[in-house]
């Protein structure tokens, strides 16, 4: 069983329901779900999730890109982005927050799975 806690950081709330239940599907906790980058900063202060499945298109002052960099930079906590955009701009925008990944949305369970994984993979061989 996987113990990684996720949040979910999504504002479709029928995307982030079946990223949620796809996600419980693979053993993944799903510690909370929020809808806006500065949700997402918060959640992410209170609960200290392993990893952060963040859209980059958000409703909000701060999008996905914006809060990735300050979860990263003020929680050092990985973020994969979930977008549908795979363009090139918004990709090399999204590049400086270092993310862990990508997942082109729609996505289907089985193309999560190694992209979730590495994050953890990653931070055992630094503490390691």
């Amino acid at each position: 069983m996987v113990n990684e806690k996720i949040l979910v950081v999504e504002d479709e709330g029928i995307v982030a329901l079946h990223i949620q239940n796809s996600l419980k599907t693979l053993g993944y906790t799903v510690c909370g779900i929020a809808s806006s980058g500065e949700e997402a900063i918060e959640m992410a202060k209170n609960c200290h999730p392993d990893i952060v499945l963040m859209d980059i298109v958000l409703k909000g002052m701060i999008d996905g890109i914006e809060a990735a960099d300050h979860i990263r930079n003020n929680f050092s906590i990985p973020v994969i982005f979930l977008t549908a955009y795979g363009d090139e701009s918004t990709l090399n925008r999204a590049k400086i927050t270092e993310p862990y990944g990508y997942l082109l949305k729609p996505f289907k369970e089985e193309t999560c799975i190694l992209p979730l994984r590495s994050p953890s993979t990653n931070m055992e061989l630094r503490q390691g």
